[in-house]
């Protein structure tokens, strides 16, 4: 249902080395660019874009707001979350089973953005 989502960044290139190693580990690659705007494809689902404000001024994370990135197993998911600890994000929630059948893990990238990879089911 969800075609993307765009989350904001104080400092686009930093945004763009993290995401394209980050999203690498599920599939994910640059798709389109622009002066402001970095947006990736692969894996499952729609597309994901870092970018910095349109109206100028400060990217900030939204309180309630997460992205979730869906991972094809469980070692997937401990994967993706290891590497974003390795690009200097902060823990949010170690990899492990949320109820019977959800394995997720949660960090925040570099701006602060909320972010689970998980597997269900």
């Amino acid at each position: 249902m969800i075609g993307y989502v765009t989350i904001g960044s104080n400092n686009l290139e930093r945004a763009k080395k993290f995401y394209d190693e980050l999203l690498a580990e599920l599939g994910g690659k640059r798709a389109f660019g622009s002066d402001r705007m970095q947006g990736y494809r692969g894996g499952q689902g729609g597309m994901l874009a870092v970018c910095t404000p349109y109206d100028g001024k400060a990217a900030v994370s939204g309180n309630g707001t997460m992205v979730a990135l869906a991972a094809a197993s469980k070692e997937q998911v401990d994967k993706v979350h290891a590497k974003a600890m390795s690009l200097g994000a902060s823990d949010e929630g170690a990899p492990g089973l949320r109820g019977d059948t959800f394995y997720g893990a949660y960090f925040r990238d570099l701006d602060g953005n909320k972010l689970c990879v998980f597997k269900a089911g």
